[in-house]
Protein backbone atom coordinates (compact mmCIF):
# COMPACT_ATOMS: atom_id res chain seq x y z
CA UNK A 1 0.00 0.00 0.00
CA UNK A 2 2.98 2.35 0.32
CA UNK A 3 4.39 1.63 -3.15
CA UNK A 4 3.70 3.54 -6.35
CA UNK A 5 4.80 1.97 -9.63
CA UNK A 6 5.55 4.18 -12.61
CA UNK A 7 5.68 2.62 -16.06
CA UNK A 8 5.61 4.03 -19.59
CA UNK A 9 2.79 3.56 -22.07
CA UNK A 10 5.26 2.61 -24.81
CA UNK A 11 8.97 1.78 -25.10
CA UNK A 12 11.55 4.55 -25.10
CA UNK A 13 13.78 5.01 -28.13
CA UNK A 14 16.46 7.06 -26.37
CA UNK A 15 17.84 7.24 -22.81
CA UNK A 16 17.13 10.98 -22.69
CA UNK A 17 13.49 10.34 -23.57
CA UNK A 18 13.35 7.74 -20.78
CA UNK A 19 14.81 10.20 -18.26
CA UNK A 20 12.65 13.17 -19.23
CA UNK A 21 9.37 11.23 -19.36
CA UNK A 22 9.81 9.43 -16.04
CA UNK A 23 11.16 12.48 -14.24
CA UNK A 24 8.08 14.44 -15.32
CA UNK A 25 5.98 11.66 -13.80
CA UNK A 26 7.96 11.86 -10.56
CA UNK A 27 7.43 15.61 -10.34
CA UNK A 28 3.70 15.31 -11.09
CA UNK A 29 3.24 12.72 -8.34
CA UNK A 30 5.43 14.67 -5.93
CA UNK A 31 3.30 17.79 -6.32
CA UNK A 32 0.11 15.77 -5.82
CA UNK A 33 1.39 13.99 -2.69
CA UNK A 34 2.93 17.03 -1.06
CA UNK A 35 -0.13 19.21 -1.68
CA UNK A 36 -2.80 16.69 -0.78
CA UNK A 37 -1.16 14.40 1.77
CA UNK A 38 2.02 16.11 2.99
CA UNK A 39 3.81 12.96 1.84
CA UNK A 40 6.95 12.40 -0.24
CA UNK A 41 8.20 9.92 -2.79
CA UNK A 42 11.33 7.98 -1.84
CA UNK A 43 13.50 5.81 -4.05
CA UNK A 44 15.76 2.86 -3.07
CA UNK A 45 14.98 -0.86 -2.79
CA UNK A 46 13.36 -0.97 0.67
CA UNK A 47 11.67 1.57 2.92
CA UNK A 48 14.15 2.08 5.76
CA UNK A 49 11.81 2.49 8.75
CA UNK A 50 8.51 0.90 7.67
CA UNK A 51 7.08 -1.81 9.93
CA UNK A 52 5.12 -4.54 8.19
CA UNK A 53 1.99 -3.75 10.19
CA UNK A 54 2.06 -0.23 8.72
CA UNK A 55 1.39 -1.42 5.17
CA UNK A 56 -0.46 -4.20 3.38
CA UNK A 57 -1.22 -5.83 0.05
CA UNK A 58 -2.92 -3.71 -2.62
CA UNK A 59 -6.71 -4.24 -2.18
CA UNK A 60 -7.92 -2.68 -5.43
CA UNK A 61 -7.45 -3.62 -9.10
CA UNK A 62 -5.70 -6.99 -9.59
CA UNK A 63 -6.25 -7.83 -5.93
CA UNK A 64 -7.32 -11.33 -6.99
CA UNK A 65 -3.71 -12.04 -7.94
CA UNK A 66 -2.64 -11.51 -4.34
CA UNK A 67 -5.60 -13.57 -3.16
CA UNK A 68 -4.24 -16.61 -5.00
CA UNK A 69 -0.66 -15.93 -3.95
CA UNK A 70 -1.91 -15.72 -0.37
CA UNK A 71 -3.24 -19.26 -0.56
CA UNK A 72 0.32 -20.59 -0.66
CA UNK A 73 2.65 -17.85 0.55
CA UNK A 74 2.85 -15.66 3.63
CA UNK A 75 2.40 -12.20 2.14
CA UNK A 76 3.04 -10.44 5.46
CA UNK A 77 6.81 -10.33 5.03
CA UNK A 78 9.39 -8.03 3.51
CA UNK A 79 9.77 -10.12 0.37
CA UNK A 80 6.19 -9.16 -0.51
CA UNK A 81 5.35 -5.94 1.33
CA UNK A 82 8.58 -3.96 1.35
CA UNK A 83 10.48 -4.29 -1.91
CA UNK A 84 10.85 -1.73 -4.65
CA UNK A 85 12.64 -2.78 -7.84
CA UNK A 86 13.54 -1.26 -11.17
CA UNK A 87 12.32 -3.56 -13.95
CA UNK A 88 13.81 -3.14 -17.41
CA UNK A 89 12.18 -4.65 -20.51
CA UNK A 90 14.46 -5.44 -23.45
CA UNK A 91 12.76 -6.23 -26.79
CA UNK A 92 13.76 -9.16 -28.98
CA UNK A 93 13.17 -9.69 -32.71
CA UNK A 94 12.80 -13.47 -32.95
CA UNK A 95 13.37 -16.70 -31.04
CA UNK A 96 17.06 -17.01 -31.89
CA UNK A 97 17.68 -13.42 -30.79
CA UNK A 98 15.66 -13.99 -27.60
CA UNK A 99 17.56 -17.13 -26.58
CA UNK A 100 20.92 -15.40 -27.09
CA UNK A 101 19.78 -12.45 -24.98
CA UNK A 102 18.33 -14.65 -22.24
CA UNK A 103 21.50 -16.71 -21.84
CA UNK A 104 23.77 -13.64 -21.85
CA UNK A 105 21.54 -11.94 -19.28
CA UNK A 106 22.18 -14.81 -16.87
CA UNK A 107 25.76 -13.55 -16.51
CA UNK A 108 24.71 -9.91 -16.22
CA UNK A 109 22.08 -10.72 -13.59
CA UNK A 110 24.65 -12.47 -11.41
CA UNK A 111 26.90 -9.40 -11.13
CA UNK A 112 24.47 -6.51 -11.61
CA UNK A 113 23.50 -6.23 -7.90
CA UNK A 114 27.12 -5.30 -7.18
CA UNK A 115 26.28 -1.80 -8.46
CA UNK A 116 22.46 -1.74 -8.27
CA UNK A 117 22.01 -2.61 -4.55
CA UNK A 118 20.25 0.18 -2.65
CA UNK A 119 18.64 -1.56 0.34
CA UNK A 120 21.00 -1.48 3.35
CA UNK A 121 18.35 -0.71 5.98
CA UNK A 122 14.87 -1.95 6.91
CA UNK A 123 12.67 -1.59 10.00
CA UNK A 124 15.08 1.03 11.29
CA UNK A 125 18.06 -1.32 11.50
CA UNK A 126 21.10 -2.14 9.41
CA UNK A 127 20.56 -5.33 7.46
CA UNK A 128 23.10 -8.14 7.27
CA UNK A 129 23.23 -7.98 3.47
CA UNK A 130 24.32 -5.29 1.02
CA UNK A 131 21.21 -6.08 -1.02
CA UNK A 132 18.56 -6.90 1.59
CA UNK A 133 15.77 -6.63 -0.98
CA UNK A 134 17.17 -9.52 -2.99
CA UNK A 135 17.82 -11.48 0.19
CA UNK A 136 14.12 -11.34 1.09
CA UNK A 137 13.12 -11.78 -2.56
CA UNK A 138 14.90 -15.14 -2.65
CA UNK A 139 12.92 -16.34 0.36
CA UNK A 140 9.40 -15.03 -0.30
CA UNK A 141 8.23 -18.03 -2.35
CA UNK A 142 10.20 -20.81 -0.66
CA UNK A 143 7.05 -22.96 -0.40
CA UNK A 144 7.21 -23.38 -4.21
CA UNK A 145 10.94 -22.92 -4.94
CA UNK A 146 10.62 -23.63 -8.66
CA UNK A 147 9.04 -20.17 -9.14
CA UNK A 148 12.20 -18.28 -8.17
CA UNK A 149 14.73 -21.02 -8.90
CA UNK A 150 18.15 -19.68 -7.93
CA UNK A 151 17.17 -16.25 -9.36
CA UNK A 152 19.86 -16.64 -12.03
CA UNK A 153 18.07 -17.92 -15.18
CA UNK A 154 18.85 -21.38 -16.51
CA UNK A 155 20.52 -21.58 -19.90
CA UNK A 156 17.99 -22.62 -22.54
CA UNK A 157 18.00 -23.53 -26.23
CA UNK A 158 14.38 -22.84 -27.25
CA UNK A 159 11.05 -21.30 -26.24
CA UNK A 160 9.67 -24.84 -26.09
CA UNK A 161 12.22 -25.84 -23.48
CA UNK A 162 11.53 -22.68 -21.46
CA UNK A 163 7.77 -23.26 -21.50
CA UNK A 164 8.04 -26.92 -20.61
CA UNK A 165 10.88 -26.97 -18.08
CA UNK A 166 10.44 -23.64 -16.33
CA UNK A 167 6.86 -22.39 -16.73
CA UNK A 168 5.52 -25.95 -16.85
CA UNK A 169 7.35 -27.00 -13.71
CA UNK A 170 6.32 -24.12 -11.46
CA UNK A 171 2.78 -24.29 -12.81
CA UNK A 172 2.57 -27.97 -11.90
CA UNK A 173 4.01 -27.21 -8.45
CA UNK A 174 1.47 -24.43 -7.88
CA UNK A 175 -1.39 -26.76 -8.78
CA UNK A 176 -0.02 -29.36 -6.35
CA UNK A 177 0.10 -26.62 -3.70
CA UNK A 178 -3.61 -25.91 -4.24
CA UNK A 179 -3.63 -23.01 -6.72
CA UNK A 180 -5.15 -23.91 -10.09
CA UNK A 181 -6.47 -20.45 -11.04
CA UNK A 182 -4.82 -17.23 -12.21
CA UNK A 183 -1.16 -18.15 -11.55
CA UNK A 184 -0.35 -21.41 -13.38
CA UNK A 185 1.02 -21.10 -16.95
CA UNK A 186 1.55 -17.33 -16.62
CA UNK A 187 4.97 -16.10 -17.76
CA UNK A 188 4.99 -13.21 -15.27
CA UNK A 189 4.79 -15.57 -12.29
CA UNK A 190 8.37 -16.65 -13.01
CA UNK A 191 10.48 -14.82 -10.43
CA UNK A 192 13.96 -15.34 -11.82
CA UNK A 193 16.21 -12.37 -12.44
CA UNK A 194 15.31 -12.24 -16.13
CA UNK A 195 12.07 -13.61 -17.56
CA UNK A 196 10.33 -13.75 -20.91
CA UNK A 197 7.27 -11.55 -21.35
CA UNK A 198 5.88 -13.19 -24.46
CA UNK A 199 2.93 -10.80 -24.80
CA UNK A 200 5.29 -7.86 -25.37
CA UNK A 201 8.17 -9.75 -27.06
CA UNK A 202 10.60 -8.67 -24.37
CA UNK A 203 12.81 -10.00 -21.61
CA UNK A 204 12.20 -8.37 -18.24
CA UNK A 205 15.22 -7.87 -15.96
CA UNK A 206 14.21 -7.93 -12.29
CA UNK A 207 17.38 -8.04 -10.18
CA UNK A 208 17.92 -4.27 -9.83
CA UNK A 209 16.95 -2.35 -6.70
CA UNK A 210 15.11 0.89 -7.38
CA UNK A 211 17.69 3.68 -7.35
CA UNK A 212 17.63 7.11 -5.73
CA UNK A 213 16.63 8.98 -8.89
CA UNK A 214 15.49 8.41 -12.48
CA UNK A 215 18.89 9.36 -13.92
CA UNK A 216 20.50 6.49 -11.99
CA UNK A 217 17.86 4.03 -13.22
CA UNK A 218 18.56 5.17 -16.78
CA UNK A 219 22.28 4.65 -16.18
CA UNK A 220 21.67 1.04 -15.14
CA UNK A 221 19.49 0.45 -18.20
CA UNK A 222 22.26 1.81 -20.46
CA UNK A 223 24.76 -0.52 -18.80
CA UNK A 224 22.54 -3.60 -19.20
CA UNK A 225 21.80 -2.86 -22.86
CA UNK A 226 25.39 -2.15 -23.88
CA UNK A 227 26.98 -4.93 -21.81
CA UNK A 228 24.42 -7.37 -23.22
CA UNK A 229 25.26 -6.34 -26.77
CA UNK A 230 28.97 -6.78 -26.10
CA UNK A 231 28.66 -10.19 -24.45
CA UNK A 232 26.59 -11.50 -27.36
CA UNK A 233 29.09 -10.16 -29.91
CA UNK A 234 32.03 -11.71 -28.03
CA UNK A 235 30.42 -15.11 -28.50
CA UNK A 236 32.62 -16.62 -25.78
CA UNK A 237 31.85 -19.72 -23.77
CA UNK A 238 29.08 -19.27 -21.20
CA UNK A 239 30.21 -19.05 -17.59
CA UNK A 240 29.00 -22.20 -15.77
CA UNK A 241 25.64 -21.44 -14.19
CA UNK A 242 26.76 -22.95 -10.86
CA UNK A 243 29.47 -20.27 -10.76
CA UNK A 244 26.95 -17.52 -11.53
CA UNK A 245 24.59 -18.68 -8.76
CA UNK A 246 27.40 -18.88 -6.20
CA UNK A 247 28.78 -15.47 -7.17
CA UNK A 248 25.30 -13.90 -7.14
CA UNK A 249 24.69 -15.08 -3.57
CA UNK A 250 28.06 -13.70 -2.48
CA UNK A 251 27.31 -10.33 -4.12
CA UNK A 252 23.88 -10.05 -2.46
CA UNK A 253 25.71 -10.43 0.84
CA UNK A 254 28.94 -8.47 0.26
CA UNK A 255 28.38 -6.25 -2.79
CA UNK A 256 31.41 -5.07 -4.74
CA UNK A 257 33.74 -6.62 -2.17
CA UNK A 258 32.35 -10.13 -2.66
CA UNK A 259 34.75 -12.94 -3.52
CA UNK A 260 33.74 -14.53 -6.82
CA UNK A 261 34.98 -17.14 -9.30
CA UNK A 262 34.50 -15.45 -12.68
CA UNK A 263 37.26 -15.72 -15.32
CA UNK A 264 37.49 -11.89 -15.19
CA UNK A 265 38.63 -11.84 -11.54
CA UNK A 266 38.22 -12.99 -7.96
CA UNK A 267 36.49 -9.88 -6.63
CA UNK A 268 33.11 -8.59 -7.79
CA UNK A 269 34.61 -5.14 -8.39
CA UNK A 270 37.19 -6.63 -10.80
CA UNK A 271 34.51 -8.49 -12.73
CA UNK A 272 32.31 -5.44 -12.98
CA UNK A 273 35.15 -3.28 -14.26
CA UNK A 274 35.60 -5.74 -17.13
CA UNK A 275 31.86 -5.80 -17.83
CA UNK A 276 31.81 -2.00 -17.77
CA UNK A 277 34.67 -1.94 -20.26
CA UNK A 278 32.58 -4.14 -22.57
CA UNK A 279 29.65 -1.76 -22.10
CA UNK A 280 31.74 1.35 -22.90
CA UNK A 281 32.98 -0.28 -26.09
CA UNK A 282 29.42 -0.89 -27.30
CA UNK A 283 27.77 2.31 -26.08
CA UNK A 284 26.70 5.34 -28.06
CA UNK A 285 27.96 8.78 -27.09
CA UNK A 286 24.67 9.46 -25.32
CA UNK A 287 24.79 6.17 -23.40
CA UNK A 288 28.36 6.83 -22.27
CA UNK A 289 27.19 9.96 -20.44
CA UNK A 290 25.03 7.72 -18.29
CA UNK A 291 27.64 4.98 -17.95
CA UNK A 292 29.83 7.47 -16.08
CA UNK A 293 27.35 7.17 -13.18
CA UNK A 294 27.83 3.40 -13.14
CA UNK A 295 31.59 3.91 -13.28
CA UNK A 296 31.44 6.07 -10.12
CA UNK A 297 29.50 3.33 -8.35
CA UNK A 298 32.16 0.77 -9.21
CA UNK A 299 34.85 3.08 -7.79
CA UNK A 300 33.02 4.48 -4.75
CA UNK A 301 30.59 1.68 -3.85
CA UNK A 302 26.97 1.04 -4.75
CA UNK A 303 24.20 3.17 -3.26
CA UNK A 304 23.56 0.64 -0.48
CA UNK A 305 27.20 0.68 0.63
CA UNK A 306 27.44 4.46 0.52
CA UNK A 307 24.15 5.03 2.38
CA UNK A 308 25.16 2.54 5.06
CA UNK A 309 28.49 4.33 5.57
CA UNK A 310 26.82 7.74 5.74
CA UNK A 311 24.25 6.52 8.27
CA UNK A 312 26.95 4.98 10.47
CA UNK A 313 29.01 8.17 10.41
CA UNK A 314 25.96 10.27 11.21
CA UNK A 315 24.98 7.88 14.02
CA UNK A 316 28.25 8.66 15.81
CA UNK A 317 26.83 12.14 16.52
CA UNK A 318 23.21 11.15 17.16
CA UNK A 319 21.05 8.01 17.47
CA UNK A 320 20.56 5.54 14.63
CA UNK A 321 16.95 6.50 13.88
CA UNK A 322 17.79 10.20 13.50
CA UNK A 323 20.79 9.28 11.34
CA UNK A 324 18.57 7.20 9.04
CA UNK A 325 16.02 10.00 8.69
CA UNK A 326 18.76 12.55 8.00
CA UNK A 327 20.36 10.51 5.19
CA UNK A 328 17.10 9.39 3.59
CA UNK A 329 15.79 12.96 3.63
CA UNK A 330 18.67 13.75 1.29
CA UNK A 331 17.64 10.80 -0.87
CA UNK A 332 14.15 12.30 -1.16
CA UNK A 333 15.78 15.45 -2.55
CA UNK A 334 17.87 13.33 -4.93
CA UNK A 335 14.68 11.91 -6.41
CA UNK A 336 12.98 15.29 -6.79
CA UNK A 337 16.05 16.98 -8.24
CA UNK A 338 16.97 13.94 -10.35
CA UNK A 339 20.54 14.01 -9.09
CA UNK A 340 22.54 10.92 -8.02
CA UNK A 341 23.25 10.89 -4.30
CA UNK A 342 26.99 10.77 -4.95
Amino acid sequence: MHVLELKPNQPFELPTEFEETMQNAVLTLTEFLERGYKAHLLGTGMHPTLRLEETGVWPHRHRQIYHFYGKVFNLKQHGWLNIQSFQLNLPYANEKDAIQMHNALAEICAYLPAVSASSPIYEGKLGEYVDNRLHFYMLNQKEVPSITGDVIPEYISSFKQYREEIIGRYSSDLIKAGVSECLPYRDWVNSRGAIFRFDRKAIEVRVMDEQECVKSDVALSCFVRTALKGIIEEDRALVPRETLVSDFNAIVRDGLNARVNHPFGRKARQVFKRLLKIAWKNASEEERKYLSIVEKRVENGNLSEVVRDHVLRRAQKTDLNEAIISVYSKLIKSLINNEPYF
